[in-house]
């Protein structure tokens, strides 16, 4: 097992890894286009950027993503680098706390929504991705167990009467022109178990099925297979995903779409020119940092409003260059714009700047002249060893608006809890059990940020 940090350490690269690279660079020139790499210039760049293959000195580095690689027996964890100390060697129940982490970013992140029971968390779970595998398998083996999801859908198929509409054209060429006149093709529709959405979670279970090392989870993904078992075989994508929508007699299926979603969006799993076989689940965790601040504050804090990446103002008149902040936060009485820099900060004591980037002071000066708000924050996140407890802020004053003056507030928020990493896998038990004390000292940090800033 071999762990690596965003940007942080690098380890050489084993005999074992040859042609890891060529599959990297098959992933990233087929991968799903979505959400999560929408990234400018993205589409642009043919080779990888999950690894970086160091051939000057055969060592392997980590880019932004966060999650697991298995490749050929190996397995790399891919780790957020907010957890990165060079002076620590981590052992495997230090990652699994630190994936726990992920997991707990992931409960509030707007796009996926998870069962409750979410953390039963034991023994057997190897790492996140496991555990993910694990709350989808054993919700949707319940779920199929008491529920079957059906729904109309069209099907064109020969009759010995009419049903539905009869296709003319076809019943004329195929069937009364070669003798088969009592056979007629008719289109109708149905309300069919073997329909898309089941078609979508049987390919994801399994895809599964295939990579998960977990007894338990082959054991729920086997009985969903089971269930499934006259549902048609079929590859399915996101942007199928996308588009199913329930009625409320089926909401509780939502929660199976949104982890098909998060599964198809995030795995790479395939045979490459037939002998080797790769699987990648990966996250960007700049993505992830941002969806959890807003899902965190719309979630947790009664009084304030957010609404994620506004996107109806532009930086110049022909309406050429967008402005997207993300996040921009109400109450009654006021508004201000939050921006999330997932960047370490505050590492040098002797930098006046604290770790803040020139171009992200730039870009908050952009939203606060085109917005028209004199208040801007920057979220960032503490990392694993002693995080600053003063806010930096800086005031920029507009010459072109006499003298105005615009605040610009940067704070670290404590979304790590270390005492974690020390402490034994505690089995059977929530995220949210685990996380509470984190949870609620993420509170008072932003409601002691917020709160007067907004009332003020």
């Amino acid at each position: 097992m071999i762990n690596l940090f965003e940007y942080q350490n690098k380890v050489d690269i084993q005999d074992s890894f040859d042609g890891l690279e060529g599959f990297l660079d098959e992933i990233w020139n087929n991968r799903e286009k979505s959400s999560y790499y929408s990234g400018e210039g993205s589409s642009k760049i043919e080779s990888q950027r999950f690894l970086q293959f160091i051939h000057k000195s055969n060592e392997l580095k980590s880019n932004k993503y966060v999650g697991v690689i298995h490749y050929e027996g190996n397995k790399i964890n891919l780790l957020p680098k907010i957890f990165f100390d060079s002076e620590r060697e981590y052992s495997v129940t230090e990652v699994n706390q630190v994936q726990n982490h992920i997991l707990w970013w992931l409960s509030y992140c707007r796009k996926i929504k998870f069962p409750n029971y979410q953390a039963s968390l034991d023994s057997a779970k190897s790492d996140f991705f496991e555990v993910l595998i694990y709350l989808f398998s054993k919700y949707t083996r319940e779920l199929l167990s008491s529920s079957i999801y059906q729904q109309y859908e069209e099907v064109n198929k020969e009759l010995s009467f009419i049903k539905g509409r009869l296709n003319t054209n076809d019943y004329i060429n195929e069937n009364l022109g070669t003798g088969r006149w009592h056979k007629l093709n008719c289109t109708y529709d149905a309300f069919v178990f073997d329909n898309e959405f089941n078609r979508i979670i049987k390919y994801v279970t399994t895809l599964l099925f295939n990579v998960t090392s977990s007894q338990e989870n082959k054991k729920n993904l086997r009985e969903i297979l089971f269930i499934l078992d006259e549902v048609s075989d079929e590859r399915a994508t996101v942007e199928q995903c996308s588009r199913i929508s329930f009625n409320p007699m089926f909401d509780e299926f939502e929660t199976v779409r949104d982890y098909c979603q998060l599964f198809l969006t995030n795995c790479v799993s395939f045979d490459y020119k037939n002998d080797l076989k790769l699987f990648a689940f990966l996250l960007p965790m700049e993505y992830v940092f941002e969806d959890f601040i807003f899902g965190f504050i719309d979630k947790e804090l009664e009084k304030v409003t957010a609404k994620a990446q506004r996107s109806d103002t532009h930086l110049d008149e022909g309406k050429t260059f967008k402005l997207k902040p993300d996040l921009w936060l109400k109450t009654e009485h006021k508004s201000l714009i939050a921006d999330t820099k997932y960047k370490i900060v505050y590492s040098d004591e002797s930098d006046p700047k604290k770790g803040i980037s020139q171009n992200d002071l730039y870009q908050m000066l952009a939203y606060a002249v085109r917005f028209k708000v004199d208040e801007i924050i920057l979220f960032y996140p503490n990392t694993i060893k002693e995080s600053q407890e003063d806010e930096t802020e800086l005031t920029i004053k507009d010459a072109l608006a006499d003298g105005k003056e615009i605040s610009i507030k940067a704070f670290q928020l404590p979304i790590i809890n270390r005492k974690l990493l020390t402490s034994d896998l505690v089995l059977k038990t929530d995220l949210a059990d685990l996380f509470q004390p984190t949870r609620q000292e993420l509170i008072n940090k932003l409601e002691e940020i917020l709160l007067p800033m907004i009332s003020s």
